[in-house]
């Protein structure tokens, strides 16, 4: 299995190439160690249709020094942008950068920012043990609609079988390419008793939410790590881990963003 965990695909293919060597082929899914996280750094949306900006104008993309795109976010105030903690883990703010407004990599619409600041959840350590969420701040305000952001009161938000949309950049199949362009998909939200039943230990309730189908087919990829997960302009979700994209049977799991709402706003 391998962590869609999104930092650059050199680092995640050694994290997949060392937990192939030291993890178990048999072992059971409550007793195996954190699965190869495929952070949504390397995954992008597969099974889904191409989506513009201008109908989520707060999708927005994580860009490195060299303006190689590695992750997603949303811009959820003027200068914030929300992503997964593993996405900004270990980085300075000087070798990020943001772009809004663009559904082509390859255009030069839109706006690219760099970034001042960056928070990462005090507890957060790797994807599949929770609070992989971070904030960053943006070195000028951007003059765009923001996204909301569920709370503990949004509870039909989570609901078994709501229907949610995952936006990203990235890879169209497991281990392909990512996109040039926005991609969205829209996946059911699975109760947590089914998720824990696929992932054992490494499913935390509460910090995690699991979307996706039985049958696969439909999932966010390589590069989609931090993405959002929303139900109409509201964050439920960020793209954190999964295994393998879209397989039968391993949905995707996401931040749930309404268990750290008020750390993340104690940030703006």
């Amino acid at each position: 299995m391998r962590q869609r965990v999104r930092p650059s695909r050199p680092a995640v293919l050694f994290a997949v190439l060392v937990l192939w060597m030291v993890l178990p082929a048999t072992a059971a899914a409550v007793e195996q160690p954190p699965p190869e996280v495929s952070s949504s750094s390397l995954r992008p949306i597969v099974g889904g249709e191409p989506a513009d900006v201008s109908e989520y104008p707060w999708a927005v993309y994580l860009v490195d020094s060299s303006g190689q795109q590695f992750c997603g976010g949303a811009l959820v105030a003027a200068d914030k942008v929300l992503t997964a903690g593993h996405c900004a883990a270990d980085r300075q703010p000087a070798g990020l950068g943001v772009v809004a407004g663009r559904t082509h990599k390859d255009s030069q619409r839109g706006t690219e920012v760099g970034v001042g600041d960056v928070w990462v959840h005090p507890d957060y350590v790797t994807p599949y043990q929770g609070a992989d969420v971070a904030v960053l701040t943006l070195d000028r305000a951007l003059s765009r609609s923001t996204a909301g952001l569920a709370t503990p009161s949004d509870e039909e938000l989570y609901r078994e079988d709501t229907k949610a949309t995952v936006l990203g950049w990235g890879a169209r199949s497991e281990g392909g390419q990512t996109a040039e362009r926005l991609r969205r998909a829209t996946v059911p939200v699975i109760a947590d008793a089914d998720c824990a039943e696929t992932y054992g230990r490494n499913f935390v309730p509460n910090a995690m939410v699991c979307a996706g189908y039985p049958e696969g087919g439909v999932d966010a990829c390589q590069g989609d790590s931090g993405g959002p997960l929303a139900v109409g302009d509201k964050l439920i979700g960020l793209v954190s881990w999964g295994v393998g994209c879209a397989r039968p049977g391993k949905p995707g799991v996401y931040t749930e963003v309404a268990t750290y709402v008020d750390r993340i706003r104690a940030q703006f």
